[in-house]
């Protein structure tokens, strides 16, 4: 079921809905109210079936279309994927499916990638299933046909970055691991593409491990753009200057959620502010 299409001119106060498999892309939600901040927002933070990046692209689609519905129903105007795995299997059929602006983290963040990149060697850092499913590798190759794409899936970073261990002799000793072979690839890379949205938060740890001489790009900030640029084009900029708290939703263990994911959305609440809420009777796929 289609939802329809939203006359512009009644739709510039409704919400921006945006969606992850857990607390990670509330990087993506932080940056989005940096760029945005007369917009609202609701959250939806798959926590119960996290994480996305170890499941198959058929279950990944599944639960983004039931995100995606449950979120079109409180009558959102735009909708943003804060995940990569799902954005690498679900953007498409989301736009088919919902007559709203859909946007993904892999496309803006791969045009970035590739802007940065002097040389065309860039390495993207991200899950296994993103890594699996190739997406970034096809968006930067499609934009940079003379790009040299090295993928490699950094696991251990989501659990770092959950705990709060991001910064130090733990995180820096783990980066190592995953980075070194990249830093001794010849020709030598010149970008560091982050291609998870929990990945934003160890950029120092990564920074002091990579050097100076290397782009990092976050693809949550690279995603703010896209979606300011896409509300501009379609006249759906909030021009109001009154603006509530986002709306925070779970799927499970709203203590968890706030406590982690106030590290990730750079301030502090708690799960009062999280409503507890169940997908599955939303859509049958």
């Amino acid at each position: 079921m289609a939802v329809p299409a939203i006359n512009s001119e009644s739709a510039t106060a409704l919400p921006i809905g945006v969606f992850d498999s857990g607390v990670g892309g509330l990087t993506v939600l932080r940056a989005l109210r940096q760029r945005l901040p007369h917009e609202q927002f609701i959250y939806l933070g798959d926590t119960a079936r996290l994480p996305y990046g170890t499941k198959s692209g058929d279950s990944v689609l599944r639960y983004s279309l039931q995100a995606a519905e449950f979120l079109a129903r409180q009558r959102i105007k735009s909708l943003v994927i804060a995940c990569n795995t799902a954005s690498s299997v679900a953007v498409e059929p989301l736009r088919e499916r919902f007559a709203i602006p859909v946007i993904g983290v892999i496309e803006p963040g791969s045009i970035a990638g590739c802007a940065a990149s002097r040389t065309g060697y860039i390495a993207v850092l991200a899950t296994e299933g993103t890594v699996r499913g190739g997406a970034y590798q096809r968006a930067i190759t499609r934009l940079r046909p003379d790009a040299h794409v090295i993928a490699r899936a950094c696991s251990l970073f989501v659990a770092l970055a959950e705990e709060g261990w991001t910064e130090g002799a733990i995180a820096e000793a783990i980066a190592h691991r995953y980075v070194d072979e990249l830093l001794r690839s010849e020709p030598s890379i010149d970008t560091l593409l982050l291609g998870c949205t929990h990945f934003p938060v160890l950029a120092s740890a990564l920074r002091a491990v990579i050097g100076s001489s290397i782009t990092i790009v976050d693809s949550a900030a690279t995603t703010a753009t896209a979606v300011e640029a896409e509300l501009r084009d379609r006249r759906l900029l909030n021009v109001s200057h009154r603006v509530s708290p986002p709306i925070l939703q779970a799927t499970d263990s709203p203590e968890r959620f706030a406590r982690v994911g106030s590290r990730f959305l750079g301030e502090s609440f708690d799960a009062t502010q999280v409503e507890l809420v169940d997908l599955s009777p939303t859509l049958q796929v």
